[in-house]
């Protein structure tokens, strides 16, 4: 059974920057890709950036594209969301998720539906 276990969120100033972490322990994510999606109050789930198991090939949304970074360490079973020049509107509930297989980032992030498992969320707020 695959467990993701997201740390790393907390309270930051705006212009700040936070590494979010999404870790499987015990389970290689060699072949899974690895979606993060984020949900502010009152608003729908978004997939704001991905990374795919066959290639490593990325996806960012517009909303983040230049100041988040995705990245994975198989050997530690973990990937990162480096979030720099964070805005008050980035604050959200940050989750990862895992779908086996890779995925088509040129398509964008998949479905929420579309995914295998969840972690239970960081939260990330940002503000003065």
């Amino acid at each position: 059974q695959l467990q993701l276990v997201e740390s790393g969120g907390g309270l930051v100033q705006p212009g700040g920057s936070l590494r979010l972490s999404c870790a499987a322990p015990g389970f290689t994510l060699d072949y899974v890709s690895i979606v993060w999606f984020r949900q502010a109050s009152g608003k729908e789930r978004e997939g704001v950036s991905c990374i795919s198991a066959s290639d490593g090939s990325t996806y960012y949304s517009d909303s983040v594209k230049g100041r988040f970074t995705i990245s994975r360490d198989n050997a530690k079973n973990t990937v990162y969301l480096q979030m720099n020049s964070l805005k008050p509107e980035d604050t959200a509930v940050y989750y990862c998720a895992a779908k086996f297989g890779a995925i088509m980032t040129e398509k964008g992030a998949p479905s929420s539906d579309g995914m295998d498992y969840w972690g239970k969320g960081t939260l990330v707020t940002v503000s003065l």
